[in-house]
């Protein structure tokens, strides 16, 4: 069977998810990697043994790909996916799609009329805890969903946005808390709600951090059609990265992640728990521990959708909802007013 060609676009800490993934895929060669920098790409070349390029429409233009990871500053992601979409490629792209949401709508009928796979990186949807909380949903055993919050309290100083030349910006990064640590966590919550948005209200600020303008601490109410009020908090000056809470009250039972592990408990007294299989590791190098072993999953689904020619997970378009709710959150932080849908 021919291997299907792909390459990863951007060489800095999340494409060695994204490339040691690919190389534990049997039916995919890892033709090329890109960076504009060009140490980068070199070392990532001798590491993956592959090729390496400076410009990424070159490589795209010489190399007869069949997919591309995007996995560069944010706001490069739209301009990137445009091209490889309609070069005719399958794209995954670590999140967000995009900065502005009318840059992700763009891309979303983009896919639809040239008939590819567009994935956003939301790896947590592929982590035990999340599917046994969203199974538990699904098939009713909770009952009806009546409220939920999100906590995130992570750490990322002025040292660490000092080492970057887009994070920490409006135009390049797109936000700080909210669209690069918080937005795994409400996207879990969509996931699990699984409603059309009807309210954002939120507000923002930077109250810790000295060289960036960007918010650090974000808080607010999200409220969905079907009725569930949700809050979320958070911040990225506390002391360390703290495992991120995501609590689910239904009518049967309260369902609560905490880090990776998932725990329900149902008000007849039973109890459900899953975390992260021990069995399950991969030597991704010297890289954040809770990434864990989605980017794995979400890959090896990624390229067998594409082999078997099967709808994919994380399209564009299921996971819209958390791109306009981002949006949203800074649109009504940014005015001081709600954001009605």
């Amino acid at each position: 069977m021919k291997k299907i060609r792909t390459a990863v676009i951007g060489c800095g800490n999340i494409s060695v998810m994204h490339s040691v993934s690919i190389l534990k895929q049997s039916n995919v060669e890892l033709v090329s990697v890109c960076d504009i920098k060009q140490d980068r790409a070199q070392i990532a070349a001798k590491k993956y043994g592959c090729k390496f390029y400076l410009d990424y429409k070159e490589m795209i233009d010489k190399e007869a790909l069949d997919a591309i990871h995007i996995c560069t500053p944010h706001y490069l992601h739209p301009v990137m996916a445009e091209y490889a979409l309609t070069h005719d490629l399958d794209v995954l792209c670590e999140k967000p799609l995009a900065i502005q949401l009318e840059d992700a709508l763009r891309l979303e009928t983009l896919a639809k009329t040239v008939n590819h796979h567009l994935m956003v990186s939301f790896q947590s949807r592929f982590n035990p805890g999340s599917l046994l909380i969203k199974e538990a949903i699904a098939s009713n055993s909770l009952g009806a969903i009546i409220s939920g919050r999100v906590m995130v309290t992570w750490k990322r100083d002025d040292e660490y946005y000092s080492k970057s030349d887009w994070k920490g910006t409006w135009d390049k990064e797109g936000g700080g808390v909210v669209i690069a640590q918080a937005i795994h966590s409400l996207d879990l919550l969509n996931w699990f709600v699984d409603s059309p948005l009807k309210k954002v209200e939120a507000s923002l600020h930077n109250r810790c951090h000295n060289i960036i303008q960007v918010d650090d601490s974000a808080e607010g109410l999200i409220q969905y059609q079907n009725g569930v009020n949700a809050c979320f908090f958070a911040i990225n000056y506390y002391g360390y990265d703290a495992p991120i809470e995501i609590e689910i009250l239904c009518e049967k039972g309260i369902a609560k992640i905490v880090g990776e592990k998932a725990t329900i408990k149902y008000n007849d007294g039973r109890v459900c728990i899953a975390d992260r299989n021990p069995n399950e590791l991969f030597e991704f190098g010297n890289v954040k521990q809770y990434w864990g072993v989605g980017h794995m999953k979400e890959i090896t689904h990624f390229y067998e959708a594409i082999s078997n020619k099967e709808e994919i997970k994380n399209s564009c378009s299921e996971v819209m909802i958390t791109q306009k709710l981002v949006c949203a959150i800074y649109e009504s932080g940014k005015t001081n007013k709600p954001i009605y849908f």
